[in-house]
């Protein structure tokens, strides 16, 4: 039976330290893991301790190069997508490299935008992504930034699970 409690760790392609927190294990479909963060909780970011002021719902899809965080206002981002690499689980941890990319659908508007490629070439070079690491990131962001407007789970199956956490 699994924990209600899931460790998130991101790290940067080099090993070093992005994000870590817990997250409570709200469900499981054929999407992904849908996991909670609520508002107070503690985390780290980038190394530093944090405390997270609104809260989010995370889907850890069961396959894919990306997670999707789901927001409620005041973020002006209502869906943040990462592009990392394929989770991987370690019992109630699961484990993310953060390829820089983002894709982002703003609040109201729906506007999505593709971010952070410049970070995105200037890690590439100082880490050394290899060619299919580099492939995969830039087709899951083509692939997000063409779905988040309107296809599942970024339509509205999000929005049951956040109603949990707000």
């Amino acid at each position: 039976m699994p924990s209600d409690v899931v460790r998130v760790i991101y790290r940067k392609y080099d090993g070093s330290a992005h994000r870590d927190y817990p997250a409570r294990r709200l469900a499981e479909d054929d999407l992904g893991v849908w996991l909670g963060v609520v508002k107070g909780t503690k985390s780290v970011y980038h190394g530093r301790a944090s405390v997270e002021r609104i809260p989010f719902v995370l889907l850890v899809p069961h396959q894919g190069w990306w997670t999707a965080m789901f927001n409620p206002p005041p973020r002006t981002s209502e869906i943040y997508c990462d592009i990392t690499t394929p989770a991987r689980w370690d019992g109630e941890t699961v484990h993310l490299i953060d390829l820089d990319l983002d894709v982002v659908r703003r609040r109201g508007s729906g506007v999505v935008e593709l971010r952070d490629e410049d970070e995105f070439a200037e890690h590439r070079e100082r880490y050394g992504y290899p060619p299919e690491v580099v492939a995969a990131a830039e087709a899951e962001a083509r692939r997000l930034y063409a779905s988040l407007a309107d296809t599942e789970p970024f339509a509205t199956a999000f929005r049951k699970w956040l109603a949990l956490v707000t």
